[in-house]
């Protein structure tokens, strides 16, 4: 996105979700983008003043989500890339060898199993802190720190890191702050309003919806990083393809409307967990009483809780769901069921798993927009195929 497309910046979020990008082909007049799935372009003639070359530099479809994804952020640039990884990727390579990175603790397994056991080889130095507290990453602070990356919410915790004051800190002593906003999506909140330097978004998640696309996105308000992140998106290659940019076109235009239905949907499930006595703690923003940091206008999809069980018993219990589907990923319109220390997280050593909550125990749940009435009588019956059928308090 070259930061040109003004048209919607001042409409609301949901405006902007349909509209921003969306520039009819003049030879048709449709009302819905185009796939361009052409990888290079005619140049050098009268007329031919499109300014694409080459696709893997710029593409008409990939551009119009890349306009979009910076509108719904009120970034001034985005960049759309072929994997949440690959978009974190470009992020690490705006440092160098003997460069320090201060992280949360509560991260994606495929986070940390980048920054550990690929990052490390290059010379990047990692340290993992509890982000809840802000203070936290000023004490890790170190002279080669150059980069904050955080979750918030955090998979699979759920915990909240305040934005606003994690920048503060990072401003002061000259370090990129970078946010994951993958979990709460741009309609929940906007880290670069909060002072963020770069936001990270999974659009395989909740910005595609349905299950159907892999793929990353960065998004910056600041015209010398929007450069320099250009530069390593085209000079790596990582980028979507016409068609995966296409769907999360798409996918975005009830981005509201979805968010809103999960939201709704994981408040009766919290509810409902609450009630279980095999249910030890659940993981939910706002769950202990607390008003939401960062300016969240909702909790979101996700949550997580532990069942008092062993390893046999709880894995019963996430095979057991219909509705639910046990599977890898989350933020689709169909709910899901994971356990994160045999599948998202499984490539974190097992003690350092536990040491930061990530127990056998636990379970993460990516809530749909199924009837609610459905996901709890759902969740009752995987409760009773472990014969701990719930009781209320």
């Amino acid at each position: 996105m070259d930061g040109k497309g003004k048209r919607w910046k001042n409409f609301r979020f949901e405006t902007k979700a349909i509209h921003s990008g969306q520039i009819p082909h003049d030879n048709t007049g449709g009302v819905t983008q185009a796939i361009f799935p052409s990888s290079t372009y005619r140049v050098g003639f009268p007329g031919d003043e499109s300014g694409y070359v080459y696709s893997r530099w710029s593409n008409p479809t990939r551009s119009a989500l890349e306009e979009i994804l910076a509108d719904l952020e009120n970034g001034s640039h985005a960049f759309a890339f072929a994997s949440g990884l690959s978009a974190l990727n470009a992020v690490l390579d705006l440092l160098k060898s003997g460069d320090h990175v201060v992280a949360v603790d509560d991260l994606y397994g495929g986070t940390r199993r980048l920054f550990e056991r690929l990052m490390r080889n290059f010379g990047l130095d990692f340290s993992y802190v509890d982000g809840t507290d802000p203070a936290n990453f000023e004490k890790a602070v170190k002279p080669n720190t150059k980069l904050f990356w955080f979750e918030t919410p955090t998979n699979p915790l759920l915990k909240l890191v305040d934005i606003k004051a994690v920048s503060a800190i990072a401003k002061k002593h000259n370090i990129l702050t970078a946010v994951d906003n993958t979990f709460a999506t741009p309609y929940i909140q906007r880290p670069l309003e909060l002072g963020a330097d770069i936001v990270h978004h999974s659009v395989s998640k909740y910005l595609g919806g349905h299950c159907d696309v892999i793929g990353g996105a960065l998004v910056v308000n600041n015209e010398e990083l929007a450069e320099r992140l250009r530069f390593n998106q085209y000079a790596v290659g990582g980028v979507l393809d016409p068609f995966q940019a296409w769907l999360v076109i798409r996918g975005l235009k009830t981005l509201h409307l979805r968010m809103e239905r999960h939201s709704v949907n994981a408040m009766k499930v919290v509810e409902y967990l609450e009630t279980v006595d095999l249910v030890d703690k659940i993981y939910f923003p706002g769950i202990d009483g607390k008003a939401i940091p960062n300016g969240m206008t909702m909790p979101g999809g996700m949550l997580s809780f532990t069942i008092k069980a062993d390893f046999e018993t709880v894995k019963k219990f996430a095979m057991a769901t219909q509705v639910f589907i046990l599977a890898e990923s989350l933020g689709g319109v169909e709910s899901l069921i994971n356990h994160p220390a045999s599948m998202t997280h499984a490539s974190i050593p097992k003690d350092v798993r536990e040491a930061n909550g990530i127990t056998d125990g636990l379970v993460r749940l990516s809530v749909g927009v199924e009837h609610h009435d459905d996901l709890v009588s759902d969740l009752t019956n995987a409760f009773a195929a472990i014969k701990a059928v719930p009781v209320s308090r």
